[in-house]
């Protein structure tokens, strides 16, 4: 895809801009809210590139954001590995989990593929319930968050945050190149017309198959990072709660755009930590926004923005 001198420079005058903010932001913001945003940002971004640039509906994600989390905290507490390790093994076994589930889910399309998907989440939350080295309600607590590469000290908040940034960055950046290439233009021609991709000699299963791997490594990375963030694996992580959540994070900041998730993430987690401290229904009140954006942003908050900048233009 040709990119402009213009346009290009834009976006690296964006991408600059971001992460001058991000380095900025804890010293205004709280890290910690700030780090769970930057890690649910990720695990929507994930989803939304199996759904929103594949077109298939998953509502089992939480399997993998929840399973990795498991992982990570495991062998970062029991084995005692460094952070670097514990967070590539819980995302090496979503990606694997993605793998399987996904050559298995992938033979069926529209609501049975995401029924599938959301009967393997259930095994894997009532595995995470049943097996021992999980804890069961109590989960995996008091997750040592070590020393990453051996000497910066993690359980510094800064130190922490700035890795968790270094992980969002690399994950976004990931699927802005993934989308942005050939790869990318087939998930595309998928979602749109799935019957005119396969006439043209796609095989497509292997596309899907590939695009549900990489979406459940990315939301596998953003389980691992948020285990060693609160430093806990608990069963709310492999909830159908959890997969419910990411589908709504998608939906309000706008399907089938890169940043729309971000935004997406953003606001719900800043609703539920405001609400949390009063005495409204969090589901409720998110439930009720959520109905007013569909009814007002039909296309998600970043979605509409951008279909109505054109115009104005």
């Amino acid at each position: 895809m040709h990119v402009s001198a213009p346009a290009a420079a834009r976006a690296w005058l964006y991408v600059i801009l971001a992460i001058v903010l991000g380095c900025a932001a804890p010293f205004v913001v709280y890290p910690m809210f700030l780090m769970k945003v930057l890690c649910f940002a990720l695990f929507a971004c994930a989803f939304n590139l199996l759904i929103g640039f594949t077109g298939l509906l998953s509502f089992g994600h939480a399997a993998f954001f929840g399973g990795a989390a498991y992982i990570t905290a495991h062998v970062a507490k029991v084995w005692g590995w460094p952070p670097e390790l514990a967070i590539l093994a819980g995302t090496a076994f979503a990606a694997t989990l993605g793998l399987l589930f996904g050559w298995l889910a992938i033979r069926r399309q529209g609501i049975y593929f995401a029924m599938i998907t959301l009967a393997f989440a259930q095994m894997i939350y009532f595995l995470a319930s049943q097996m021992k080295f999980t804890g069961g309600e109590d989960g995996i607590q008091a997750v040592p968050r070590g020393y990453l590469f051996g000497f910066i000290d993690l359980s510094q908040q800064l130190n922490m945050y700035f890795f968790v940034l270094a992980i969002f960055v690399c994950g976004f950046a990931l699927i802005w190149r993934i989308v942005h290439s050939p790869f990318g233009q087939v998930l595309t021609a998928i979602r749109e017309n799935e019957a005119r991709a396969v006439s043209l000699g796609y095989r497509t299963e292997r596309y899907k198959l590939l695009a549900f791997v990489l979406s459940a490594l990315l939301a596998g990375l953003a389980g691992s990072a948020e285990a060693l963030v609160f430093q806990l694996a608990s069963l709310s992580d492999v909830t159908w709660n959890m997969s419910g959540d990411v589908i709504l994070m998608t939906l309000l900041g706008g399907m089938g755009t890169l940043l729309g998730p971000v935004v997406g993430a953003a606001l719900v987690v800043t609703l539920a930590t405001q609400l949390a401290a009063t005495d409204f229904p969090v589901t409720m009140v998110i439930g009720a926004f959520f109905v007013v954006c569909v009814l007002m942003f039909r296309r998600g908050i970043v979605g509409e923005l951008l279909a109505r900048l054109p115009r104005r233009r």
